[in-house]
This record gives C-alpha cells, structure tokens and sequence, in this order.
C-alpha cells in the first residue's frame, strides 16, 4: 500500500511487497503526481526492479548522491525545481552526471524534447503510460548502462596492461642500454689489450737492448776514465797537442757527466719498462672471480699512466697531486674494472681542471690570483667499506648537472674533451659489479669530490 506523508512530500511503500531478486537494478522515480509514481512503482517493481521514489527534484538530487541508482525517471513539471533544472544539476555533478536521466512527460513540443537532451537526458517517456513502453526503454538503456559499466572497466584493464607492458619495454630498453654500454667497453677495452701487448712487445725488446747494453757501457766508460786518471798521473806532461786537445773537449767535464749520463739513460730505460708494465696490468682482462687487490696499486697505476697530462700547459700550471693513503686491507674486486674507474674519474677531473684553470682564470680582475689546480686522493675504511675519494678544486658544477652526471652520452666537458660513457659506466662498474656506491658533490666555483664506496 502506499502512504503519503505530507512534511516530506514522499512516498513510502509497504515494505512486505514482494520483490522479484532476479535482478540488482535500481531506478529512482521522480513526480509529483502520488498517480504517477503508483503506476510506474507497481510497473517496475512487478519486473523485479528495486524502486526509489521522490516527489521534488531537491530531494531527488539528495537521494541520487546518497544512493546512486542505476537508472533516474524524471517529470518535468514540477513545482519549485523542474526536470530541467534536475537534469542540469545531476549532469554537472561529476558523481551522478553517469547516471542515465529519462524524462517523463505529457509535452509534445520538440523543442522541449530537444532541450532536455542536449542538457543529457538519454531519452522521453510521453504520459499516459504505456507499460510496455516504459518497460522496453528501461531496459534497452539500463542494458546500455551496463556496457558502458563493462566497456570502462576493460578500457581501465586495458590502460593498466599498456601501462604494465609500457614499464617492461622501459625496464627491456634500460636493460638493452646497459648491455650496450657493457659491450663497448669491453671491445674498447680488449683492442687496448691487444694494442698495449703489442706496443709492449715491440719496445721491451729495444728496451732491454739498451738497458742491458748500458749497464756494460757504465763498467767500460768507468774503466776508461780511471785509466785516463792514471795516465794523468804518471804522463803529468803529455805535450801540447794533447793539452790543447784536453783543454778544448773540457776533460775533467766529460770525466765527470759522463757517468751521470749513463746513470741517466738507465733510468729513463727502467721508467719506461715500468710504464709499459703499467700498462699490461692496467689493461690485464679480469678473470671470472673476483681477487684480492691492493686499491693503492691501482690508483698509483693510472696515475703513472696519466703522468703526461698532470704536467704544466701553456694554459694552466701543472696539477698537484696530494695523496693521503689510509691503511687498507687487499679486497676482492676486479682489478682491471677498478682501475678503469680511477681512469675515467682521474680522466675527468683533469679535464674540469683544464677547463678550470685558463690563463684568463689565473689573475682575476682584483689582481687575486687563482689556486693551483690540484686533485686530492684519500683513502679510508668507512664501516665496512673502503672509501675512495678523488676531488678537484676545478670550478665544480650544478644540481642539474650532478643529477645527469652518471647518464650515457652525457658530457660537461667541451667536445675536445669528451667522456660520453665513461662516468656511466664507472656507475654501473661500481653499483652493480661490486654492490658498491658511487656519489658525485659539487657546486659551482667550490670543485667536485667524487666518493667510492666498495664492501670489504
């Protein structure tokens, strides 16, 4: 039975009526007419529907956001709030504007029909009732709710697997960039072996000629001059011509420089087999494992090999090196990858400093002159890693800088200088390689400090 009561102006149905639960669908009734709403009620209900019902739009509105229905009939005239104005008000409201609105109506003007579609009615019930009517358009666009309930939730699913398949290329093209990196420096640093073996072939052979020929030399030129010494002492008055010879030549001179110049040719010979040796261990490939390594060995390796570009310029002074070695245990690493990673950090900051400390640098304008270039190497345990810090006091960088500093084919050196992969790399060597961390501080005009973390 229905009860009206009066202060609400709603409609309040037995709620004994029974119920076909064949289906969930609800559907919001909203009239005026206590008619209207019977007939409609008794029509939906009857095909299973669960039935909400309002007198005025205000109330209406309340009802659809506080249990929003599947599908809204709504009269037009009605006092106070018309259908219109309903429609409006629901399709403005991003939490019912989905909501599908018939309107129920005895109007029979087109143009009223046309304004409530386009304020986004889906479609028009005409008073009086036809049962059938009423329940075919129901149906048809309740069906229509509920394909575009599935079609947006596929469409949800959809971009949720295009985002998920979207972050696996990324992680794939990540991977691939990595690989690739790997590969080139693996050939560049094979052809370097390959090079430095050969190089080292060709010159330790010449080497140990002359080295060897000169520790000979020494012996027959000190025995020479010691049998001059003697002839000096027992023929005090060789004649003339001999005098005049030994005044020209400057004897006592050649005496005296010519072992020191023999002394001097043995040990340019030995610095260059050391260099070359240098440069076999620098390039040694790594085996499968890892090995005990003296860190400090390493570093005065790539130091050794880089001698030739810490020497004065015609642009800037020569660069200092201050070393302050901490006392470290040997520590599994590969040894060739370390070394590597002191080349490519020695390497750049050589080239900040080049760029740092141009002749225009050296007076500034108020007469103050600038530091000397100068790289500090310091070496440390650090709870249960040994920390390696390389820093220069070149003219340092920016956060955005820093931020892009460990990226492939990323530069802050002119391209005379550039150093496309190796920071990357060294990230990659020291991250994943060895568990390890690599961090770059700087800030502009206060130079740049790298720090290497490596597990004991």
């Amino acid at each position: 039975m229905i009860k009206y009561t009066n202060t609400k102006k709603q409609l309040f149905f037995d709620q004994e009526t029974e119920k076909n639960t064949n289906t969930t669908a609800t559907i919001l009734v909203i009239d005026d007419s206590p008619t209207n709403l019977e007939v409609l009620y008794t029509t939906l209900s009857g095909a299973g529907y669960e039935v909400l019902v309002e007198m005025d739009g205000i109330s209406g509105i309340e009802q659809t956001k506080n249990n929003p229905p599947d599908l809204i009939l709504l009269d037009i005239m009605m006092p106070k709030l018309d259908g219109f104005e309903t429609c409006r008000r629901l399709q403005a409201d991003l939490s019912t504007k989905d909501i599908p609105i018939i309107f129920i109506t005895a109007l029979s003007d087109i143009e009223e029909k046309v304004k409530g579609l386009s304020l986004g009615a889906v479609d028009y019930i005409t008073k009086p009732f036809q049962q059938n009517e009423v329940l075919a358009r129901v149906q048809l666009h309740l069906k229509l709710r509920r394909l575009n309930i599935e079609l947006d939730q596929q469409k949800q699913q959809l971009e949720k697997r295009v985002e998920e398949r979207t972050y696996e290329l990324f992680q794939a093209l990540e991977q691939l960039k990595k690989t690739q990196l790997q590969l080139i420096q693996a050939e560049k640093i094979s052809s370097l072996g390959q090079v430095v073996a050969g190089i080292s072939h060709e010159v330790n052979n010449p080497i140990g000629l002359i080295s060897t020929n000169l520790y000979y030399a020494k012996s027959y030129v000190e025995e020479l001059i010691n049998l001059v010494k003697l002839y000096q002492i027992n023929f005090p008055y060789p004649g003339s011509d001999i005098e005049d010879k030994i005044e020209r030549m400057d004897l006592d001179h050649v005496l005296e420089d010519l072992p020191k110049l023999i002394s001097s040719m043995k040990l340019g010979t030995d610095n260059i087999r050391g260099i070359m040796q240098s440069l076999r261990n620098f390039s040694r490939a790594d085996g499968e494992r890892k090995k005990l390594v003296d860190i400090h060995q390493g570093l005065e390796t790539t130091l050794l090999i880089l001698q030739y570009r810490l020497k004065a310029k015609s642009k800037r002074p020569a660069i200092q090196v201050v070393k302050e070695y901490g006392n470290l245990p040997k520590i599994e690493c590969y040894s060739g990858q370390i070394n590597q990673v002191f080349m490519n950090i020695l390497v750049n900051s050589i080239d900040s400093l080049d760029n740092s400390f141009v002749i225009s640098h050296w007076t500034l304008k108020d007469k103050k002159t600038r530091v000397n270039p100068q790289i500090r190497i310091s070496t440390n345990i650090d709870k249960e890693a040994v920390k390696i810090t390389i820093t220069n006091n070149g003219k340092g960088m920016s956060d955005i800088l820093q931020s892009q500093i460990f990226q492939p084919f990323f530069s802050t050196q002119p391209k005379i200088h550039e150093n496309k992969l190796g920071l990357a790399i060294s990230n990659q060597i020291i991250t994943e390689n060895h568990c390890g961390k690599l961090q770059c501080v700087s800030s502009p005009e206060q130079g740049t400090e790298f720090i290497i973390q490596i597990p004991v």
